[in-house]
């Protein structure tokens, strides 16, 4: 996700300190307010009715797939050894693809969704161990599928759906869109989950509760936190979704996938949780754990990994 400089300050939680900078300085010096990290805990592998994980699928927004591959993304992709990578904002033509990931043997199954008609903007990938029984492209919506954001692949007993949702911008030029988008998106996910059960992974581009973000107060015109961004996934989890993250950890604060490049963002733990995974209800007793790999850099999303009993 991108911010406009506005967004940015806010965002900054508290920066723009006015006085003197005698008076900073020795503001400074008295309390230097110490970052609330969040720690990810230990992995949970059993689900609520006892199962063992054998699925585990990995999502990560990578901010341009040339440059997080030159930052040793797929390093910590090895390490880590999802069953399936799903990867958003790639911002590569296939043609342009660095062989790196393009020849990996540990995922001979790989699908790309690139922008039709500007290269290097959006884009999303799938990476599978294991074949699945179908892939496609896009809703069914010709308006939206032209900007690579979503693939759905098909396994035994549930679709994955991986999607970048679209951004409503500096100035929130494409809040209107991104209100349509969020229409059709949860009509094509609703149509999908009357036929199989789903999960859906990726940057949903929205922090959807205060919880979800360290200043809600200064971003509430901001893209990401609008009320209607918020409305948009609300419906959707009413339509019969679960956030995985919020269903294991309710009061969990402080646990953020984004922050932006700026005034070290990152460092002081000011950020957004934007990236998801969703479920359908009868998924469910199968969930083991929803993970939020915050030490994991390369880019200024940090993945995020689910555990699953199928």
């Amino acid at each position: 996700m991108k911010r406009g400089k506005k967004a940015e300050e806010a965002a900054a939680d508290g920066e723009n300190d006015t006085g003197s900078a005698s008076a900073k300085k020795t503001k400074k010096a008295k309390e230097p307010e110490a970052p609330i990290l969040y720690e990810d805990p230990p992995d949970k592998m059993t689900s609520k009715d006892g199962r063992a994980a054998n699925m585990k699928i990995t999502s990560w927004n990578v901010d341009g797939l040339r440059a997080w591959v030159k930052k040793n993304g797929l390093d910590w992709v090895r390490e880590e050894a999802p069953d399936v990578l799903c990867l958003q904002e790639t911002k590569c033509a296939e043609k342009s693809l660095p062989a790196a990931i393009t020849s990996m043997p540990e995922y001979p199954h790989k699908y790309w969704a690139v922008s039709d008609e500007k290269e290097g903007y959006s884009g999303v990938a799938m990476l599978c161990k294991t074949e699945p029984l179908k892939v496609t492209y896009g809703i069914g919506k010709e308006e939206h599928d032209k900007e690579g954001r979503v693939i759905t692949a098909e396994f035994p007993s549930f679709y994955l759906v991986t999607a970048y949702v679209p951004n409503s911008g500096r100035g929130l030029v494409r809040l209107d869109y991104r209100k349509t988008w969020d229409v059709d998106f949860r009509a094509y996910l609703s149509e999908l989950d009357m036929q199989k059960p789903l999960v859906l992974c990726g940057d949903l581009n929205v922090a959807h509760q205060d919880i979800d973000l360290k200043n809600p107060k200064g971003n509430k015109k901001s893209a990401g936190f609008t009320p209607e961004e918020r409305e948009g996934i609300s419906q959707l989890l009413e339509s019969g979704f679960t956030d995985s993250f919020r269903e294991l950890y309710p009061e969990q604060a402080n646990a953020y996938t984004f922050w932006t490049y700026m005034m070290n963002s990152r460092g002081k733990n000011v950020g957004w949780r934007l990236d998801y995974f969703l479920l359908s209800s009868s998924l469910l007793p199968g969930l083991c754990d929803s993970k939020i790999r915050n030490k994991a850099l390369g880019s200024d999303h940090c993945p995020i990994t689910l555990h699953m009993a199928v």
